[in-house]
């Protein structure tokens, strides 16, 4: 999508602090973080959210939970002290980009509830 940030972003026209790339995904800093780490993955392909994944997205999103967000975890060194993993959707979960992002967030000791 040509007006999305995330896609700019993935397609390198805007600059970011990128922490992790590969054929379909790439993960960079937020611009506003909520912990010492707070790394934003999402998928280069654009899905606006949650509820516009399709069957045919298992495996892009099975591939950023299960292989790109726990490198991402253990490279930052947060895998053995925790961290959380949030997918906001639509307006009242405070979705801001409609492009899916994965927030990974740790570095320090979360709280419960969020808010």
């Amino acid at each position: 999508m040509s007006d999305c940030i995330f896609c700019k972003i993935a397609n390198k026209e805007i600059d970011s602090k990128i922490v992790y790339e590969d054929e379909s995904a790439v993960a960079f800093r937020d611009l506003s973080p909520q912990a010492p780490e707070h790394i934003l993955i999402i998928p280069k392909k654009h899905i606006g959210g949650v509820n516009e994944l399709t069957g045919g997205d298992a495996a892009l999103m099975g591939h950023i939970m299960a292989e790109a967000l726990p490198k991402l975890a253990k490279d930052l060194n947060i895998a053995e002290s925790g961290y959380r993993v949030v997918i906001n959707s639509g307006e009242d979960g405070q979705q801001t980009v409609k492009h899916l992002h994965v927030h990974l967030i740790g570095g320090r000791k979360m709280t419960w509830p969020p808010g």
